[in-house]
């Protein structure tokens, strides 16, 4: 069926002057559907549906949100590749999966251009996470900031332009971007289409949010000029089991204190506007996203839009967690230096990405407090063993 309509769009082509983009489009994925087994699998709580299995690449899969999706790639039939040099993931994110039939792990860097090249010579599709971490990074380490987030993802995506023009084999792109590419815009709610608005150079906090755009500067450069199928996911506050507060992620470290019945350590007032994603559900979002044409060449906020207080969030982990944990407030200047600048406001607009998608998150905050204490308890039972 797909080889028919895929001649049929053909033939349309030689009987016109241009093929439209929406005839590209279609033709794109019944080149991908062409020749490739289905299976029928069931996601957790929704209908069997078919899947197209692929080949796919995930860099920065050791980590925890590419962990995450890894698994689900797998779990719907597909080969997997990960690439990770564990600068900040952790091989034993993919503890459940290390022995699958279907997955493949290299430890090394998307820096290495020879690396690039082999693993991306027979995938079908590339999911690009691998990114400097933390806020405690970007702040101390500008420099390793920028050229991580940036190099990679401008080898990936020559690499694969390169590839797609020797043997017209189309494939697609990820590029999992962040809601600090929106800077301090004053916005209540942010849209994708709003401006970007940064602070100056001399903070080098703004460096990650600018290195960010740059990729998806690359990303959309290389759908409108070459046609390569690409999709840019903005996440906001991605939460889960398995994420570490080591790098400043503020419900983790949350979690860690008031377990130890420790005093959780707020910066400022406590008065920023955050939004909390369960990984399950951000990691659904962006493989729908994959299978969505009309999703292409587009960018997405991905995430919860339910704002919450950091405040109120540090009385709610305590709460759960039912010690007699404290609240500790500490300045910015303490935390990260002199020049550090906040975003005190990170709610997003998700009405692009509902309208393109099914979408709608099953995890309420609640939620996902008491899974990240119940993964925490656990995990100390088994350091005790």
């Amino acid at each position: 069926m797909a080889k028919s309509a895929l001649n049929s769009f053909r033939g349309a082509f030689h009987d016109c002057c241009a093929l439209s983009l929406v005839v590209q489009l279609l033709a794109n994925t019944a080149c991908l559907l062409r020749d490739q087994p289905k299976v029928t699998v069931a996601a957790r709580g929704s209908p069997s549906y078919n899947v197209v299995v692929m080949k796919v690449l995930v860099t920065g899969g050791a980590g925890f949100i590419g962990s995450h999706l890894t698994e689900l790639l797998l779990h719907r039939g597909h080969d997997v590749i990960v690439v990770d040099d564990e600068s900040t993931g952790s091989a034993a994110n993919l503890a459940a999966v290390r022995g699958h039939q279907k997955f493949t792990y290299i430890r090394g860097s998307v820096n290495d251009s020879r690396l690039v090249q082999s693993v991306l010579a027979d995938v079908d599709e590339v999911y690009h996470l691998a990114a400097a971490v933390g806020v405690a990074l970007i702040a101390q380490e500008p420099i390793k900031t920028i050229e991580t987030n940036i190099y990679p993802t401008q080898l990936l995506l020559e690499e694969l332009t390169r590839q797609i023009h020797a043997d017209q084999r189309p494939r697609r792109f990820f590029l999992a971007s962040s809601s600090e590419v929106y800077g301090k815009n004053p916005k209540k709610k942010w849209t994708e289409e709003d401006d970007l608005v940064f602070g100056s150079t001399s903070r080098p906090r703004w460096s990650y949010g600018v290195s960010k755009a740059i990729d998806e500067f690359l990303a959309l450069a290389c759908w409108k000029e070459r046609r390569l199928p690409v999709v840019v996911g903005r996440f906001f506050n991605v939460v889960g089991p398995r994420q570490t507060g080591s790098y400043g992620m503020v419900l983790p470290r949350f979690v860690d204190a008031a377990l130890a019945e420790g005093s959780l350590v707020i910066h400022d007032d406590g008065a920023q506007q955050r939004c909390f994603a369960h990984v399950s559900d951000v990691a659904s979002a962006v493989l729908a996203l994959m299978q969505t044409p009309s999703a292409f060449g587009r960018v997405f906020n991905i995430g919860d839009d339910q704002s919450i207080s950091i405040l109120e969030l540090a009385r709610q982990v305590i709460a759960a967690a039912g010690t007699d944990a404290t609240i500790e407030f500490q300045n910015y200047a303490d935390a990260y230096g002199a020049d550090f600048e906040d975003i005190r406001r990170r709610v997003p607009d998700l009405s692009r990405l509902k309208a393109t998608i099914p979408f709608q998150p099953r995890y309420e905050l609640g939620q996902i407090i008491e899974e990240l204490l119940e993964d925490r308890r656990e995990q100390g039972k088994q350091g005790e063993e």
